[in-house]
């Protein structure tokens, strides 16, 4: 492991407001007594301003009486002016040294303090607005694009020299990499992917023509003969509609559009629950524009996405790949069993042209032409489709790339900055973006710590290989040092994607960051509406509330709160019109920038303006501003959908009450921890660390402690995936009115107790000591 380490060297010439000794022991006294001390002279006589001498004068000589008596007035008056003065200003000062002292003993055993610790927040984001420039964000995102990088590509190792490079020349605290071996999957070099038309005895009739480097990785590999099913955007919701109109998509090949708020890997492992024996995914014109003429698809270019239903090493499944060769793989049980294959727009209209069968609903009509949108599965002259799919699996070395700032109060608490630096295309959305942003932060970041910053807490910049495969490398971090992150990491904040237009602002996010994030809004211009704040932007098309959005599977921060219970955080500008060549070989800079009309690093400012805004907050704030509250209010929105069934519950002996019963409990301590922090003395560094040690934790106790992380590595119940979220439970009671047979009343006893458990440990965990819990429950007979 590369782990180089520069110690950064403040600037001689920035330093925060200092006091003389005198002024130090003025302000460590606890009463100041003023006097006004004579000074007598060398031959021992009388101080001059002796007020008895004065009034001998007065009378052995009125006229110089009166001069003396004016001029020590005038002496007595500055003095003591002087010396009031410089008292409350001393005890200014004091109060400014002794609580970035008082840090400092918390750092390191009485080290003075840091050079820098006295800047207030509007001077540090005043200084960080200077200090981002646009020009750079352009430059990188132009020489990261140039040419597709995948991981374990000489193009791949040669960014990864170049970003290590830039990192080393910031003088960061703290630069280093760690490498790691994961089972990524590429095409076969040797064995070309085929589709074709087979008739009834077998003999092909056609041989469709494909793209060789067009994959889905993590396919499975094989072959399948069979017929064809159209299933719109392949959501739970189309599968039903198939069904309720006799269509089966058992033993067929079934083709799908890109999108639909579903991915690749959803799609695939639905379409695998019905029975299919292969999928095709292509995009269609009503979803990705496909006029190059206005900045849209060709027809004859594929999308390219990962089909493993999860995050990190399929084969390493909830523990790291740091020690590859030492373990025996074990596959995820989020890998497919069949086929999948991305093809073009003009692929897909040759095969459902030809289908016969049921015609589809008008809302599953795209725009393919010659296409009159039928289900299927029979294809014209009775033919069938063979599919065939040569993908190798290989241990690639991964390297991450890490660099810090580390905190001088509260060292071992992190706030996370990362980004994907791979991609199979060019990737100037998918990965230059991101990249760029991430290296403007650092730099701003670390010249901001040179110009007189002293943040509290530690900044983590962090460069991550192998997302395009299901962000590997973070998740195998993750995996890594999963025991201690609920205890350091703050926050984490995913850069990846985040400049595909400059109109939309969405956030991917956690709720715990929800104030953060509303706060930050209103403190950034927005990049298109000049004079405009981004709030104000928002609130004029309909509220700044629909900028938030749940976190999803895909997103560079899914893993951290789903899998590590780390509060996280993706930001995304957008256009109405969807971004189409993300994903696609003509992801390049010369498009995005026809897009943006030019204005690719002012967009990207503006998001590196966001995080950074957020990311002051959390090094800044004596208390972290995470909002506590906000599950409680997610709990009781289900809460009120049991209300509507209590009685069909009741009569079959579920009562609800345990579980509002719980929510009361973690509402309360979730307040009662939040009017702690607003009435703490917050320069108290013992009870800021009590509360913020608290806080962290929140989001770490909805990890689900009662299914494996192995077998079900997303084990947050709120936004994880599997049968213990509280998802899973709203579905399974939604059955009571929709389908009752299919209500397992056994099945949704044990998902409420073991989800009510979870939420009432979280209360109990937030109470703090043991002798503040009070559970209390009444039996009945």
């Amino acid at each position: 492991m590369d782990t180089p380490t520069s110690h950064l060297t403040q600037s001689s010439s920035v330093s925060i407001h200092r006091v003389s000794d005198e002024e130090e022991e003025v302000c460590g006294a606890q009463d100041v007594e003023l006097k006004f001390v004579t000074l007598e002279n060398e031959e021992g006589e009388e101080p001059i301003c002796n007020l008895n001498t004065l009034g001998k004068s007065y009378c052995h000589s009125n006229r110089k009486g009166c001069m003396l008596l004016s001029i020590c007035g005038v002496v007595i008056f500055a003095a003591a002016f002087l010396l009031a003065f410089a008292v409350f200003s001393g005890r200014y000062h004091c109060f400014q040294v002794d609580d970035v002292e008082e840090e400092g003993k918390q750092q390191g055993g009485g080290a003075t303090a840091p050079a820098g610790a006295g800047l207030y927040l509007g001077e540090l984001r005043e200084m960080m607005r200077k200090l981002l420039q646009d020009e750079d964000i352009h430059n990188t995102v132009s020489q990261i694009s140039r040419a597709p990088h995948p991981p374990g590509s000489s193009e791949g190792t040669a960014l990864a020299s170049e970003i290590l490079r830039r990192f080393r020349k910031l003088q960061m605290d703290h630069t280093w990499t760690e490498s790691l071996y994961a089972t990524l999957q590429f095409p076969n070099r040797a064995q070309k992917t085929s589709l074709k038309l087979v008739d009834s005895a077998g003999r092909v009739s056609e041989q469709i023509p494909l793209n060789p480097l067009d994959y889905c990785p993590y396919s499975a590999a094989g072959n399948y003969t069979g017929g064809v099913v159209y299933a719109n955007y392949g959501r739970p919701e189309d599968f039903n509609w198939l069904k309720s109109v006799g269509v089966s998509a058992a033993g067929c090949v079934v083709v799908m559009r890109v999108g639909g708020g579903v991915s690749f890997a959803e799609k695939v492992w639905l379409a695998e629950r019905n029975g299919a024996g292969g999928v095709l995914i292509y995009p269609d014109p009503a979803d990705l524009p496909q006029d190059p003429r206005r900045l849209g698809l060709n027809p004859h270019t594929a999308v390219l996405e990962h089909v493993h239903l999860g995050s990190g090493d399929p084969f390493t499944p909830g523990f790291p790949s740091f020690n590859h060769s030492k373990f025996p793989p074990i596959p995820s049980s989020g890998l497919p069993t069949i086929p999948a294959l991305p093809i073009t727009a003009n692929v897909a209209a040759k095969l459902l042209s030809q289908l016969s069968g049921p015609a589809c609903p008008p809302s599953w009509k795209g725009r393919l032409p010659y296409v009159h949108c039928l289900l299927g599965p029979n294809l014209s002259s009775g033919r069938r489709l063979q599919m065939t799919v040569h993908n190798v699996m290989m241990p690639i070395l991964l390297n991450n790339i890490f660099s810090s700032l580390v905190g001088r109060v509260e060292p071992d608490q992190y706030i996370i900055l990362g980004a994907q630096r791979d991609s199979l295309g060019p990737g100037a959305v998918k990965s230059g973006v991101g990249t760029a942003i991430l290296l403007e932060l650092a730099r701003t970041f670390s010249v901001m710590v040179k110009n007189g910053f002293s943040p509290r807490r530690s900044l983590l910049f962090v460069s991550w290989d192998a997302g395009d495969f299901g962000n590997v490398g973070a998740t195998e971090w993750l995996e890594g040092y999963l025991t201690m992150l609920h205890l350091k990491a703050v926050a984490y904040f995913s850069l990846d994607q985040a400049v595909m237009g400059d109109d939309i602002l969405s956030a991917y996010t956690s709720p715990l960051l929800v104030d953060l994030l509303d706060a930050a809004i209103k403190q950034v211009e927005h990049p298109k509406h000049a004079g405009q704040t981004i709030y104000s932007q928002a609130e004029g098309d309909g509220g700044s509330w629909r900028i938030m959005k749940p976190l999803y599977l895909n997103s560079g921060a899914y893993s951290f709160t789903a899998f590590a219970g780390v509060p996280a955080m993706e930001l995304r500008f957008t256009e109405e019109r969807a971004f189409p060549f993300i994903n696609t070989p003509l992801d390049s800079v010369a498009r995005l920038q026809e897009v943006l009309g030019g204005r690719l690093g002012v967009t990207g400012r503006s998001v590196g303006e966001l995080v950074g805004e957020m990311a002051l907050r959390l090094l800044h704030d004596h208390i972290l501003p995470l909002r506590i509250t906000s599950y409680a209010q997610t709990v009781l929105q289900f809460s009120a959908q049991l209300n509507k069934h209590s009685a069909e519950l009741q009569s079959r002996g579920i009562s609800p009450q345990w579980l509002f019963s719980a929510r009361g409990d973690y509402s309360r301590a979730a307040e009662m921890l939040q009017r702690g922090t607003d009435y703490s003395d917050l320069h108290d560094p013992a009870a800021a660390r009590l509360y913020n040690t608290r806080i962290m934790k929140v989001e770490y106790y909805f990890l689900s402690q009662y299914v494996s992380a192995m077998e079900t590595p997303f084990r947050h119940v709120i936004h994880g995936r599997g049968n213990h979220t509280l998802s899973a439970l709203t579905k399974h009671l939604a059955l009571l009115t929709s389908d009752p047979v299919r209500f397992d009343e056994s099945h949704f006893r044990r998902q409420l107790a073991l989800f009510t458990w979870t939420l009432q440990g979280a209360a109990n965990a937030l109470n703090g000591d043991v002798w503040s819990i009070h559970n209390t429950h009444t039996y009945t007979h």
